[in-house]
This record gives structure tokens, sequence and C-alpha cells, in this order.
């Protein structure tokens, strides 16, 4: 799980960050902040949920940003994605909805 909630934060981070014909930004780059695995890690053994939406709400509110806002085909699916994740209450409904985040970003990217 930790992985893949710090693929989700690196692939909006990309989104937003990234620019053609410069370094890439990788997992241990210093944007990723507090969305590392590590951060992930502690907080899905302390089961919080709002915690894991905090941190990643964050970096997909960077990637909004990045593919134009809400009035954008890509936008507005972005933002349903992100409200399927915020809408989770329990850990073990967390996977799905992050699969889903992770999957799209990667096909925007």
């Amino acid at each position: 799980m930790e992985l893949l909630l710090e693929t989700v934060a690196l692939y909006s981070l990309k989104l937003a960050y990234e620019t053609e014909g410069h370094s890439p930004i990788l997992r241990d780059d210093p944007l990723m902040g507090g969305c590392d695995r590590e951060v992930f890690g502690l907080l899905v053994r302390r089961g919080d949920v709002a915690g894991i939406q905090g941190e990643i709400s964050r970096c997909l509110d960077l990637a909004l940003g990045a593919v134009g806002g809400v009035d954008t085909v890509l936008g507005r699916e972005l933002r349903r994605l992100a409200e399927d994740l915020g809408a989770v209450r329990t850990m073990g409904k967390l996977y799905a909805p992050a699969v889903t985040l992770k999957d799209y970003l990667r096909d925007v990217l």
C-alpha cells in the first residue's frame, strides 16, 4: 500500500512539475517532501485514513492545476477520482481508488 500511495504522489508531482528536457522527478527528489514511502508507511500502520487522504489530496491539487483545473476533461475526471478516494472511511477500502488514481495519472503523463 505504501508504494502505491507513493506512486500516486510521484505521478501527481511529475505532472505538476516535470518539464520536457529537464531531469525527471524521482522518488528521492526533495519535491516529494512528505509524500514518500516512509511517511505513507507510518500513516498506513496507524490506520490514519484522513492523514493519507490529506497527503494525496495535496499532491492531486497540484496535478489538477497542471491539467488546467476542473474546467477541463482531464481535470473533471481527476477530481472525480480524487473524490472517490476522499469518500473512503477505512483502510480496507483505500486500495481500489488508489490504483485507479495511479493508473489515470500514469496515462495522463
